[in-house]
């Protein structure tokens, strides 16, 4: 079902006709009031001011019930008043003796339409059946007839129209939970699919820095010290050195620089072992920035700056830009670099101006 916050069509849809079907039909039947009185024969005219009294006292009831939603039973049973007395009197109120009152004919329709949308059919039939007994014994058999069959046949295709809007919203209440249920579903699965492409990113940049240091150091490493290196590695992939197995930074970073499409100049401080998680936040973005210069700074160099506690600075002297002026479709920084170390606890500050340069300064843990 819909959330909390999330009102059902079908919770929806009762509110709207709880709301309006009981003041459509007073207004309704007082207009229709107002034309049976300027309809009705001169000797019965206060009996016709009477109930055209009675049809306002009852729209304003049935208004009340609508807009507030208390008073609906008071308001029902007036609106049965109503028309039980505009049919009982329908005789008197006639304008031509022995001719079939429309005013009566209508109001007893119209009521007997509207209430198939408010109440349940153990109310409606007994109250329906009541008000024909009223309006057709009276009137001869072709007449009476004619109603019976004219009032059913409307009350059962209201009935049959509002049960049909009633199915209607609560498929429409089932795709919904339907669609929502999906969604979860996609959502939990793209976040599966983005541990996935982390830890295939962490694995391959876990190796390859491993593989780097062994291809750098050639044959000076010992076999001990790279079985140490594969031991380390295989324990963060399978997970075996918990959730804070670490890195070796600065061998993650110095791969990185060995790929520069730019030449670097670096300065290295000592750097600690990291959770994998944010060391790979951090040689991406590295390399995003490294990527930046060559394609927007219009120079073929930069500095990093490594300092304790884990700050690195790109550097580079090229034209800049106004980062304020960035069309927000465009995520490169956002995305590459702020949103990427904001998502492992870091903080990544870009600072440019045309024509002073860029510099990208990423820190973690951020604070």
């Amino acid at each position: 079902m819909p959330s909390a916050r999330e009102t059902s069509v079908e919770a929806e849809f009762l509110t709207v006709v709880g709301r309006f079907a009981g003041p459509a039909r007073g207004v309704g039947l007082l207009v229709i009031s107002v034309f049976g009185v300027l309809a009705t024969p001169p000797g019965a005219l206060l009996l016709g001011c009477g109930l055209l009294a009675l049809a306002l006292g009852t729209a304003v009831a049935e208004q009340l019930a609508g807009k507030t939603g208390r008073g609906r039973p008071v308001a029902f049973a007036l609106t049965l008043v109503r028309a039980v007395a505009i049919c009982g009197t329908q005789f008197l109120t006639a304008p031509e003796a022995g001719e079939l009152n429309q005013w009566a004919l209508n109001v007893l329709t119209i009521t007997a339409i509207t209430l198939q949308w408010e109440w349940p059919p153990k109310v409606t039939v007994p109250a329906v059946a009541c008000l024909l007994a009223i309006e057709v014994v009276p009137l001869g058999f072709e007449d009476g007839l004619f109603v019976v069959l004219r009032v059913v046949l409307e009350a059962a295709l209201a009935r049959g129209a509002f049960l049909l809007l009633l199915r209607t919203t609560r498929r429409i209440d089932h795709l919904r939970e339907r669609r929502a249920r999906l969604a979860r579903e996609e959502s939990l699965a793209v976040e599966r699919r983005r541990q996935e492409r982390e830890y295939l990113a962490v694995l391959h940049d876990t190796a390859a820095a491993t593989f780097l240091t062994v291809a750098q150091r050639g044959k000076t490493a010992g076999t001990a010290e790279v079985a140490e290196y594969a031991r380390r590695d295989l324990a963060i992939l399978t997970g075996e050195s918990g959730p804070g197995g670490v890195v070796d930074l600065e061998t993650s970073l110095r791969g990185v620089l060995a790929e520069s499409p730019v030449r670097v100049e670096t300065h290295w401080s000592p750097l600690p072992a990291i959770p994998a998680s944010a060391a790979l936040a951090l040689v991406r973005a590295v390399r995003e920035a490294l990527a930046n210069v060559d394609r927007h700074a219009g120079v073929g160099e930069a500095r990093l700056t490594v300092e304790d506690g884990v700050r690195v600075t790109i550097r580079d002297e090229g034209r800049g830009f106004d980062p304020a002026a960035t069309p927000a479709q465009r995520r490169g920084v956002r995305g590459s670099l702020v949103e990427r170390m904001a998502a492992v606890g870091g903080r990544a500050k870009v600072t440019s101006a045309p024509g002073a340069g860029t510099t990208v300064e990423l820190v973690w843990p951020d604070g």
